[in-house]
């Protein structure tokens, strides 16, 4: 089933009796009941005004033409969504509804902040096929802005997304890429908090242990970005050897995409934790492969298919989601950490309140 319009979406969600599959460019390894919407009907740009950073999508409208469109006018979505074909070994065109409703951020959240952070407003039909308008198209109009942020990440078990409004940023100016020589994840993530704990603005920091090096990532004015990462390299020469790297723009995305991962057999779990626990869990785990981002507060895991990576673990305080595996996988332990008792029962009561059919995207979380 696939919509051309908002009124045909809620139409067909308002007749549906059977559960259904809410998918956009398909992308994002998200399975479920055969029976699907596809909201790749709904697309274009509704709305864009450059001089308020502000810009209004149709759910389905592929993430290349809107970054198009914003490069035209020296703009960009600053939390820098990653693509997950290469990793998935899908095709198909990414949707800006799909990165909304996964809450796809890359390695810059970690100063600009995620996607949720610059959505304005939405557009949805719920359960009961009702359009429903939260938020607005400017930061100010905090309208049911709860309500707004609770759909990003929701991966459409809420609502099927029919429109978003999204904050942007200008590009900055300059970006420049310094390398650090490291032995260890523990000498890794402490040049990495250190260098975010600075004032000079960091905002990529990554460490790749297979080549043995962390990484960071300045962004601005040329000047500024000059200065800064010359400061940086001065404060962290005691840790290990540092130096300049060319290609920045090549390496964040190979950071963001994880394209080390690609075309390796195995399944590809991502691990969020407090960065200081980073290394102590990263040993634990006992991966093939693995890829610190967010200064270690994100950690990517390649491992054996069929492991049980939540029993490695052990309790941790954080959250483990599969990213990539087979269905017997994903459905013996769950796309998702597990929820405590109470979290759960806030989550059966919200689903319940918006989908009280229990029609989208069922028992994908929990």
């Amino acid at each position: 089933m696939r919509p051309d319009t908002e009124a045909e979406l809620a139409e067909l969600v308002a007749g549906q009796n059977e559960p259904v599959r809410i998918v956009g460019g398909g992308t994002r390894g998200i399975g479920g009941p055969e029976t699907a919407i596809n909201t790749t009907g709904l697309s274009g740009i509704t709305l864009y005004e450059p001089g308020a950073l502000t810009l209004v999508a149709k759910a389905g409208t592929p993430v290349v033409e809107i970054e198009g469109a914003l490069a035209a006018e020296g703009q960009q979505l600053a939390f820098e969504p990653m693509d997950h074909r290469g990793l998935l070994g899908v095709t198909g065109e990414p949707t800006i509804g799909g990165v909304v409703a996964a809450n796809i951020s890359g390695p810059r959240r970690i100063q600009a902040g995620a996607c949720r952070d610059f959505l304005l407003g939405v557009r949805y039909v719920d359960g009961t096929g009702q359009v429903i308008k939260n938020g607005g198209r400017v930061m100010k109009n905090v309208t049911g802005y709860d309500l707004v942020k609770l759909m990003a990440g929701s991966w459409g078990t809420l609502g099927v997304l029919s429109e978003v409004s999204l904050k942007v940023l200008p590009k900055p100016e300059a970006m420049a890429t310094i390398a650090i020589r490291v032995t260890d994840a523990m000498t890794a993530v402490r040049a990495l908090s250190t260098a975010l704990k600075s004032p000079y603005e960091v905002n990529g920091a990554v460490y790749d242990p297979k080549a043995g090096f962390a990484y960071l990532r300045a962004e601005g004015f040329s000047d500024s970005v000059a200065y800064r990462v010359g400061q940086l390299q001065a404060e962290l020469s005691d840790v290990g050897e540092v130096a300049p790297v060319d290609a920045s723009d090549d390496l964040w995305r190979a950071f963001r995409n994880v394209e080390s991962f690609q075309g390796a057999d195995g399944d590809v779990w991502r691990i969020s934790v407090k960065p200081g626990d980073a290394p102590e869990i990263a040993a634990r785990i006992e991966a093939e492969k693995t890829l610190f981002d967010w200064g270690g507060g994100l950690i990517w895991v390649l491992v054996p298919k069929g492991t049980d990576l939540r029993s490695r673990l052990g309790a941790f305080d954080g959250h483990a989601t599969i990213v990539r595996a087979d269905d017997e996988t994903i459905e013996r332990l769950g796309r998702f950490q597990p929820e405590t008792a109470g979290v759960a029962a806030l989550s059966k009561g919200l689903r319940q309140r918006f989908d009280p059919r229990g029609l989208f995207n069922p028992g994908l979380m929990g």
